[in-house]
């Protein structure tokens, strides 16, 4: 067994992990990436709401529905003051991460993307964030990666044009855990007056955000990364943004006056929220933020930081494990075991109760980037600690012994 090296006492076990009644002793769950595992204030909010306070939102004037509508507009000033918004009607609650980019693909893009208009991504870039783009009809541009596998903002600084109005960049990598200088992307977007949207999945669990300090014009980030419920996300814009944006669904509460001749529409964020809100989505997520926030991100940014940089260790002392992304990646860890298909690591894994990711994680173009078909994952939580690295290492040991 390899030794693992004495750091920081962040890496020491936490109180956290009493937290999480779905993590049974002995299970190594490492992959917050894909989604984390709910803490029991969030678990009890949400039972609470559908056992309770349950009724509809904004409509309803029956006193259970003003104090749920009391209670879902108190999250979505929850949600502004957590990432720092200038005011509350800039966050718009949609399904998730997903939702919010093809959110301001049809709808600002639609707006704004003429021909010959052309949209900058990077190659680290999910799915969500590259398919919307195509479906909007704009042309892509990529920027390619450093050797330690970050976003290479001076190759950006040099191949963005006039012809860029949106560049769409990870925050944080869902693969590689590799964290943007965001002010400085900002920066380079603005200098040719593209806007910037951020990907926030992988940053919002693990990291402080100030939009207005980001000087970024959209973000988007899923509640269920963040120890929140799945169902939910938020998409930030800048309030004039979303004020010149046209809706991209129809449905009740987005309208002013409907007729058959004509229908306008009401303002934002109520404009792109049609239909019956994912209420109870929306407390647990109020929740999940009160969870992190009691704990402290910078807490949480260097317990994970401490974790990445044990883990690596352990890994990078094991015959035939390829270690990909940079040193200080933000909570994620991505490898290779030489000769084995990540899904055999995975099972095999799975057999000794340490879960981890094993695929493409939705980066495609990534793993061409690399040059491999896939790679496994291990990504941290608050609820981990130096057993579960031991956990890790000591399957992947035992994956190098039956593969040989």
């Amino acid at each position: 067994m390899v030794r693992l090296m004495d750091i920081a006492a962040a890496t020491r076990p936490l109180d956290w992990r009493p937290d999480f009644p779905a993590i049974p002793e002995g299970w190594a769950y490492l992959d917050s990436a894909a989604t984390a595992q709910k803490p029991k204030p969030v678990i009890e909010a949400i039972t609470k709401a559908y056992a309770e306070t349950y009724a509809t939102v904004h409509r309803g004037v029956y006193q259970r529905s003003a104090d749920m509508t009391l209670a879902f507009e108190a999250s979505r000033r929850r949600v502004a003051s957590f990432i720092n918004a200038a005011r509350p009607e800039e966050i718009v609650f949609v399904r998730g991460a997903t939702e919010g980019i093809n959110l301001v693909a049809q709808s600002w893009g639609r707006d704004n993307l003429k021909p010959g208009d052309r949209v900058l991504l990077s190659a680290l870039e999910h799915h969500s964030n590259i398919v919307p783009w195509q479906l909007a009809g704009a042309g892509v541009d990529v920027v390619p990666l450093t050797e330690d596998h970050c976003i290479d903002l001076d190759a950006m600084a040099a191949m963005i044009r006039p012809e860029h109005k949106l560049v769409a960049l990870g925050h944080v990598s869902n693969v590689l855990g590799s964290k943007l200088d965001a002010k400085r992307a900002a920066d380079i977007a603005h200098s040719v007056g593209a806007k910037l949207l951020l990907d926030g999945c992988q940053a919002v669990p693990r990291m402080p955000v100030d939009v207005q300090d980001l000087d970024c014009d959209f973000y988007v980030f899923s509640g269920h990364k963040l120890y929140g419920p799945t169902g939910i996300g938020v998409l930030w814009a800048r309030y004039d943004l979303l004020d010149a944006m046209p809706p991209w669904q129809g449905g009740g509460a987005m309208i002013d006056r409907v007729t058959f001749a004509k229908t306008t529409y009401a303002p934002p964020p109520a404009r792109f929220e049609p239909g019956t809100p994912h209420v109870v989505g929306v407390i647990g997520l109020h929740a999940a933020i009160d969870y992190v926030a009691a704990l402290g991100l910078d807490a949480i940014a260097a317990h994970e930081a401490a974790l990445v940089a044990e883990a690596r260790e352990a890994l990078r002392g094991l015959n035939s494990v390829r270690l990909f992304g940079p040193e200080d990646s933000a909570g994620i860890v991505s490898f290779a075991v030489e000769g084995v298909h990540p899904h055999d690591v995975g099972t095999i894994l799975d057999e000794a109760q340490v879960a981890i990711r094993a695929g493409h994680h939705c980066a495609q173009p990534l793993m061409d980037y690399l040059g491999v078909d896939a790679t496994a994952r291990a990504s941290f939580g608050v609820y981990n600690g130096r057993a579960d690295i031991e956990a890790l290492a000591r399957g992947i040991e035992r994956v190098t012994r039956i593969f040989g």
